[in-house]
């Protein structure tokens, strides 16, 4: 009898079972075209970490895979708590990866791994970022970071510039300041004197010509009497120093007085996103930028020397500020 005269319901014979590419790739697919389809599906990934300890919350990651989204590029980026005793077992490991960022400690310890340093992380004697393949190849990413955040800034490093703090993140910028023609006072405590003068002395030893000199910042705090009776003018003040850092955030290196005196900002304090320097800055009609943009600008740089890509300035503002928000 049919099935419809009695009212029952008539159901479309099911499809047949479609294997899945990969199986049918793997019975009879040339290799060719297997390699090609799980290279498709992310199984050749790029690997790429950061190398540091210890290794607290860090926005390395996030920053790193929104940058590969906008350049198209298939990969991880994972944190490896390395301690220092501990850094040279790890090369082998390391070479696994397509390449590798460095944070504190391990710099400088990084170079015997490298087989080539750029000029940059020459000049600095400090790799932030190697690139692994026919040779391992060291780079110094955060001047890159730095230089693009002033251009951004809208500042020029050609003109006079006060650089408070001289610590591994001072060193660099007021190397790479006096090396792109700046007039430059690095401002220091009592205690980081001596330590300030032998940094420079180690920049004119490879700049003789480089214009560049200390000033002592006698009471905790930069002020106008630091300078004699003339308080200089400067075209740039950069906050090198951990002051206004949460969660200490009430606190400025330099008084208002000094700000008084510039036309721009920039401080490489990222939390929180607006520092009191920055804040008191642009109340006094000044332009100013915290360290979210050095952070960003400088992984960026790294994707680029991984990968050869580039990256549009409006694309990175966005991820700037997208970063900026997570804090």
């Amino acid at each position: 009898m049919n099935p419809l005269s009695r009212g029952e319901r008539s159901f479309p014979p099911s499809p047949l079972p479609v294997p899945h590419p990969t199986l049918t790739l793997l019975k009879g697919g040339s290799l060719t075209e297997m390699v090609g389809f799980l290279t498709k599906k992310g199984i050749n990934m790029k690997k790429y970490a950061l190398i540091g300890h210890p290794l607290g919350h860090s926005l390395s990651p996030q920053i790193h895979s929104r940058l590969m989204e906008l350049s198209g590029t298939e990969g991880s980026y994972e944190k490896l708590d390395i301690p220092p005793e501990e850094l040279k077992d790890s090369y082998a490991k390391l070479s696994e990866y397509d390449g590798f960022n460095i944070t504190i400690p391990h710099k400088v310890g990084i170079i015997p791994y490298c087989e080539r340093l750029d000029a940059s992380a020459e000049r600095f004697g400090s790799v932030n970022c190697v690139k692994n393949g026919a040779e391992k190849t060291g780079y110094n990413t955060d001047v890159f970071g730095f230089s693009r955040s002033i251009e951004m800034l809208g500042a020029d490093l050609a003109s006079h510039v006060l650089v408070i703090g001289c610590g591994g993140v001072g060193k660099m910028i007021a190397a790479e300041t006096a090396y792109k023609g700046g007039d430059v006072t690095v401002a220091v405590l009592p205690e980081y004197l001596v330590d300030a003068e032998k940094t420079i002395s180690s920049i004119k030893s490879k700049m003789p010509r480089a214009r560049i000199k200390t000033a002592e910042i006698k009471n905790r705090i930069l002020s106008a009497g630091d300078f004699g009776s003339t308080i200089p003018g400067f075209d740039l003040i950069i906050n090198a120093s951990p002051v206004g850092m949460f969660p200490k955030t009430d606190a400025m290196p330099c008084s208002e007085e000094i700000l008084r005196h510039t036309d721009f900002v920039f401080d490489v304090v990222y939390n929180p996103k607006e520092t009191l320097l920055t804040k008191t800055a642009e109340s006094l009609g000044k332009k100013a930028m915290t360290g979210m943009a050095m952070l960003v600008l400088q992984a960026a740089a790294a994707q680029e020397i991984w990968n050869g890509c580039k990256f549009e300035q409006n694309d990175l503002k966005h991820l700037i500020s997208d970063m900026e928000s997570l804090i």
